[in-house]
């Protein structure tokens, strides 16, 4: 387990500054934490349903998603993690695990043991801070989420995901709204919807076929971003990464 300051939990810095402006001491704190790095597979779960994880999980590289499953083996996908996220957050002080997460890709994690993360949060409260508000923007994005799979139709949810990742890609500089990766299979993107695989592949080629986006394999290529927003009825204010003067510096 590393105990120095390591550049490895870089990207979990750069995710907690968007919340609260760090100082030099806050931003080492939080690159000194005590964590033991892991490379997993893709489709490998990294923590499950039912577990009391002694650790909490920062996603170093790669993507993630949260699922649900149901009793008769339904899935259910609630979020999708990217780079800096601390994926079970929560558990820290649940400490028992209600939903799982699972890689999307190739990934690197680091696993820091919980203790660890409670003593950071007292020792600095803006870290502290930064982590709450982190945790209420997920709140706020599983709302957005219960939206697209209660009202929104199929071409407007999918739209609206696309809107989604490009927007909070952009703003952890892992890529532009108009261009980033977004390496989903059909399958997942029906159940982060609530579709069938089916119906999002017909969708997705009425979406390309107006010109609305473009794949290019894992990569997205946006050519009218307003009209994307339009279509997918995407207001970015629940992600918060306005407003920064609101925020408690």
């Amino acid at each position: 387990m590393s105990t120095n300051p390591s550049p490895s939990l870089a990207p979990m810095v750069r995710k907690l500054s968007l919340w609260q402006d760090l100082n030099d001491a806050e931003r080492a704190a939080v690159l000194a934490l005590p964590h033991t790095p892991q490379r997993v597979r893709s489709g490998t779960m990294i923590v499950r349903e039912g577990d009391r994880p002694q650790h909490s999980c920062v996603l170093i590289s790669g993507f993630a998603f949260r699922q649900k499953t149901t009793g008769d083996g339904m899935r259910s996908i609630s979020a999708i993690h990217f780079a800096g996220d601390i994926v079970d957050l929560q558990n820290s002080l649940l400490g028992l695990a209600d939903h799982s997460v699972q890689t999307m890709t190739e990934a690197t994690i680091a696993l820091i043991p919980r203790e660890n993360i409670i003593q950071l949060t007292f020792a600095h409260p803006k870290v502290g801070l930064a982590m709450w508000h982190d945790t209420l923007v997920d709140g706020s994005i599983f709302r957005e989420w219960i939206a697209n799979v209660g009202r929104r139709s199929a071409r407007t949810g999918l739209a609206h995901v696309l809107c989604e990742v490009g927007t909070r890609l952009e703003a952890l500089n892992l890529g532009r709204r108009e261009e980033f990766e977004l390496p989903m299979t059909q399958e997942q993107l029906a159940d982060v919807l609530g579709l069938t695989p089916v119906h999002v592949n017909r969708t997705l080629k009425e979406l390309e076929a107006e010109g609305l986006f473009i794949r290019e394999q894992r990569r997205v290529r946006v050519p009218d971003w307003a009209r994307l927003e339009k279509v997918g009825d995407f207001n970015d204010a629940y992600l918060h990464l306005r407003h920064p003067e609101l925020l408690l510096r």
